[in-house]
């Protein structure tokens, strides 16, 4: 499905979206789009275990809801790894671990990668740093990260900015053209983060000032 959006002068800006996910809308850019391929072709992949990395913010758990959707599985929160988790997962066939960090329980991981490599079940992890990147104190579990396809969400190109504060803002009933888009695009810092800072710094200022969005309050949320 394309999103069109329309600037002063009628030209069209089509972007791919996917609808209605956590009741917001999944944008398909060259940041993500390998990564959402790949999760489409489930179960065609080279490897039974995927991890997808990303800053915050960037999508990771919205595409496993994405997946989950599509392809039904279960979720399980990394900080909540415990042995009641793993006997759960039998009568599953996709397996998704989000937030992993270095202070995981090793032992369980290492038990549920066994698992799924036993049962020839699916495991996907979703953390900000890859997980060949995070150093486990047990052996077995650093080689067994490196048998992971590795999927990383990389920074925001223009497009996806662009959509993102589009929509973020007319979520918000505020109304920005592409000149205002643009100018903003060439100065925000390419980071998730900072862009949904921004929307919500824009959205506390135009409800403050109680007044539309000008060139002036874009500057002063941007520092500048």
């Amino acid at each position: 499905m394309d999103f069109k959006m329309r600037d002063e002068n009628q030209k069209i800006l089509k972007f791919n979206y996917i609808e209605n996910f956590d009741n917001n809308d999944f944008y398909v850019s060259k940041s993500n789009e390998h990564i959402y391929n790949l999760m489409n072709k489930w179960p065609n992949w080279e490897k039974n275990f995927l991890n997808i990395s990303g800053e915050k913010l960037s999508g990771k758990s919205h595409l496993i809801n994405i997946f989950l959707k599509k392809f039904k599985g279960i979720k399980i929160d990394a900080s909540s790894l415990n042995n009641e988790n793993l006997s759960k997962i039998k009568i599953y066939e996709n397996i998704i671990l989000e937030n992993l960090e270095s202070n995981i329980d090793e032992k369980l991981l290492y038990t549920l990668c066994n698992i799924i490599d036993q049962d020839n079940k699916y495991l996907i992890i979703t953390s900000i740093t890859p997980i060949v990147y995070i150093n486990f104190n047990l052996d077995d579990l650093n080689s067994r990260a490196k048998n992971f396809l590795l999927y990383n969400i990389e920074k925001p190109d223009d497009d996806l900015i662009f959509a993102l504060i589009l929509k973020n803002l007319s979520d918000r009933q505020i109304v920005l053209d592409k000149k205002k888009i643009d100018y903003i695009i060439k100065r925000i810092e390419r980071s998730y983060g900072k862009i949904f800072e921004f929307i919500y710094k824009i959205d506390e200022m135009s409800l403050k000032k109680k007044k539309p969005v000008d060139f002036r309050i874009i500057k002063e949320v941007l520092g500048e």
